[in-house]
């Protein structure tokens, strides 16, 4: 049986003010297409459908899109709920979805989702485990008087897998969306303070596969059959050397498990440039690159560009944070209270000051207008 897997789509993203709608379309389709090219069996996908827990209208119509196009392919979807997710949302309509094989996680009430499948090599068991807090835990087993009631991450996930009652003699598949100690993080990723989020590797033990969701960096953790896929498109500029990918598992007999990668090619990727503002503005430098990628430019000129942005959009459209990489912005420099005030001229003293925020002394032209706007002061 033949699985992708996929997660954090993050439908309805926006980069700065620029919506990714189109480029989350674009990557779905050619998600879609990989499937037909793999004859994949189903897809899950391991949390954070959506950006926020009220998503856009535009990117719920996407997301069903996307399954119904699995559904008339006669692939099996799984979808858990991810930290950026409304479970309850998200769960609407999987009893009447699950008719068309589209199985949604439920809000965690003590159980979770488990789905039994048949392939040729007998029975394989798929379990979907939404993301779990200590207090969702709690709130489920309330009214149950000698439940074990978790303070942790690690209690909570750890009890939720142990009343799933695994057999690890079987074919074990879980989706799940946590932060498994090890994995390395992003910028674009929520992050708890000290790490209070983290769970073992050792507490997914009885599944030959973990779908994992929530690290947006594709990797594995442990083992190589406790993975996350990574997002399907770049959402924050720590990521832009990164080659986004889908996971592609293939579940063989019991204790045989064939994963590998295969790439995926953004609409617009994210990329980073650097150099003087004469430099990025040339066409040499442009010239074989698409300049309607999303950009982030670092600019090393020791003077603010007046307009940089609007500028730099005339080249590059999809501007989406622009910098500065110089001696004022390389020294970070506490400015003090002036010493001596009353010893020094008020054209000193903007030259200390001016020199304390910039590394550098002010040029003649700017005495000057210093020199000839104290003198209106003076006179007015």
């Amino acid at each position: 049986m033949k699985f992708l897997h996929i997660s954090d789509l993050h439908l309805g993203k926006r980069l700065n003010e620029f919506p990714m709608i189109e480029d989350q379309k674009y990557i779905l389709k050619q998600i879609l297409s990989m499937a037909d090219r793999e004859r994949a069996d189903a897809v899950f996908v391991a949390g954070d459908v959506y950006d926020k827990p009220v998503p856009s209208a535009e990117a719920v119509q996407v997301f069903d899109w996307f399954l119904t196009e699995l559904a008339d392919r006669n692939m099996t979807a799984f979808v858990i709920s991810g930290n950026h997710d409304s479970a309850e949302r998200l769960a609407f309509g999987a009893r009447l979805m699950s008719g068309r094989g589209v199985y949604v996680s439920p809000v965690y009430d003590g159980t979770a989702e488990k789905i039994c499948l048949t392939d040729g090599y007998g029975e394989l068991f798929v379990y979907l485990l939404p993301f779990l807090k200590p207090a969702v835990v709690r709130h489920a087993l309330m009214n149950e008087p000698d439940a074990q009631l978790p303070e942790s991450y690690q209690e909570a996930v750890e009890l939720a897998v142990r009343r799933m009652g695994v057999d690890p003699g079987q074919r074990n598949v879980l989706a799940a969306h946590q932060f498994v100690t090890g994995a390395g993080r992003c910028e674009s990723e929520e992050i708890l303070v000290g790490g209070l989020d983290n769970i073992d590797a050792n507490v997914f033990d009885g599944f030959d596969y973990v779908a994992l969701g929530h690290i947006h960096s594709p990797q594995s953790v442990g083992r190589e059959t406790v993975r996350y896929c990574g997002t399907p498109l770049k959402y924050s500029f720590s990521e832009a050397e990164q080659e986004k990918s889908v996971t592609v598992i293939e579940m063989k007999e019991k204790g045989r498990v064939e994963l590998h990668t295969a790439p995926l090619v953004p609409l617009h990727d994210l990329r980073i440039l650097r150099g003087t503002y004469e430099e990025v503005m040339s066409k040499h430098f442009y010239r074989n690159m698409d300049t309607e990628d999303y950009v982030k430019i670092i600019l090393t000129d020791e003077e603010d560009v007046p307009d940089g942005v609007q500028r730099l959009r005339v080249i590059y459209p999809n501007l989406t944070r622009l910098e500065y990489d110089n001696s004022r912005t390389r020294e970070s420099r506490t400015v003090e209270a002036a010493e001596d005030v009353e010893q020094k001229s008020p054209l000193t003293l903007f030259e200390e000051f001016y020199e304390l925020q910039n590394n550098q002394p002010m040029n003649r032209m700017q005495k000057e207008y210093i020199t000839n706007l104290l003198e209106d002061v003076r006179e007015g």
